[in-house]
């Protein structure tokens, strides 16, 4: 009896090392930060909050999206991002503002700015489509919110799409980079007008 629960567990073991030795490392990507050239004058002393951005399920985690069709997605194989795509997101919109040098402050929720305005997000579409030529589309609505009295300043929708050149998961993630470059940009320079 003793002999054949240590034979069961020993083949328990063997099973859970050799089906972690099999299971491949996915390669891990994460997105540049959006250097927008931005003509506008400096805000005196605006500070501005990135709230985190709402996404569907499938847009709201590591897995990177790929469509096949209008009704259709699946994941790219072998690969993730660094970390949730909206967290991502939420980081390199920080970034794109702070590089600017206009405003007065820009901040995530909890890090204790006064803010003026809160810049909130929605990430619609943030994938490769493989229906006919392989593109990266990414789409963000934004809405710029007073956070004096609680109105909505303004509110749009950025779409932008970026061929895949190449082939591979590397070749993807530059055409969703580029797509999301292009779309960060014209976000922090719409508002930086609005506001």
């Amino acid at each position: 009896m003793v002999k054949t629960r240590t034979t069961i567990a020993a083949l328990l073991i063997g099973l859970s090392v050799s089906a972690c030795a099999s299971s491949k490392k996915l390669d891990t990507f994460d997105l540049s930060s959006a250097s927008p050239d931005v003509s506008s004058p400096r805000k005196q002393g605006r500070q501005i909050l990135i709230a985190a951005p709402s996404a569907l399920k499938a847009l709201d985690g590591e897995n990177i999206v790929v469509r096949s069709g209008p009704n259709s997605i699946s994941f790219l194989k072998g690969a993730q991002w660094a970390d949730r795509l909206p967290n991502i997101v939420q980081s390199r919109l920080v970034q794109a503002f702070e590089s600017t040098g206009r405003l007065g402050g820009v901040g995530r929720p909890g890090e204790g700015l006064a803010i003026d305005y809160q810049v909130i997000s929605d990430i619609r579409s943030f994938n490769i489509n493989v229906a006919g030529a392989n593109a990266a589309v990414v789409e963000i609505a934004i809405k710029i919110l007073n956070d004096k009295n609680g109105t909505v300043r303004s509110s749009r929708v950025f779409r932008s799409s970026s061929p895949v050149s190449g082939e591979g998961n590397a070749s993807y993630i530059a055409a969703l980079d580029r797509a999301f470059d292009a779309a960060a940009s014209d976000i922090v320079r719409w508002t930086l007008s609005v506001i």
